[in-house]
């Protein structure tokens, strides 16, 4: 037969119990927290257009105007920013909330800031200095709200999300004077200006 010694265990110091249940207490309010961030991260992602751009509102770096436009810098320009005046050449890319592609410009696309295109996107291409990339969350009033020109590519009251890059801008008068010198310097004929008679 063996013999068993026993051997008392020392007891656990005040200090140590105290530390324990804070970890636990901590690791218990951490994992609280992570379930409710995520499942409200899901609820807006998934849920109405006001809890999206309520949750959006919230992540890191994303700005919203008193109009309601998010943005988010993306790319920092440098120098002034275009005004109402100005003709801005971009190039972009739009998706819906899913991620779906309804539209993306192949080349520099110019758009005159005085008006033609969707208030959001106006208001937005006029906070972004030359070589800027920023993206936008255009709500539906700010966008084609219940009028969608297309409703099988952009269903009515969409949120709009454009990357959209600043390639640069002038004055819309200057650009149009541009255009009708080039105009006229295609419609002369090759070899350059009529002889004097």
């Amino acid at each position: 037969m063996s013999t068993i010694t026993a051997v008392p265990l020392q007891p656990t110091k005040r200090s140590v119990l105290v530390y324990l249940w804070i970890g636990i207490l901590v690791a218990v309010l951490g994992a609280g927290w992570l379930a409710m961030r995520g499942t409200e991260q899901v609820v807006a992602l998934k849920g109405s257009n006001a809890q999206f751009l309520s949750w959006n509102k919230t992540r890191s770096g994303v700005v919203e105007t008193a109009s309601g436009l998010q943005y988010q810098v993306l790319k920092p320009g440098e120098g002034p920013r275009p005004t109402a005046t100005d003709l801005a050449g971009v190039m972009y890319i739009g998706k819906l909330r899913d991620g779906t592609v309804f539209d993306a410009s192949q080349q520099p696309v110019p758009f005159p800031l005085s008006g033609g295109a969707v208030p959001g996107f106006l208001e937005a291409l006029k906070l972004m200095p030359k070589d800027a990339k920023y993206r936008f969350w255009l709500k539906p009033e700010l966008a084609y709200g219940s009028q969608s020109p297309d409703p099988t590519k952009i269903p009515n009251d969409s949120i709009l999300i454009f990357d959209v890059d600043m390639l640069g801008f002038m004055p819309e008068a200057v650009y149009r004077q541009r255009m009708m010198q080039q105009q006229q310097m295609q419609q002369m004929p090759q070899g350059g200006p009529p002889a004097a008679p």
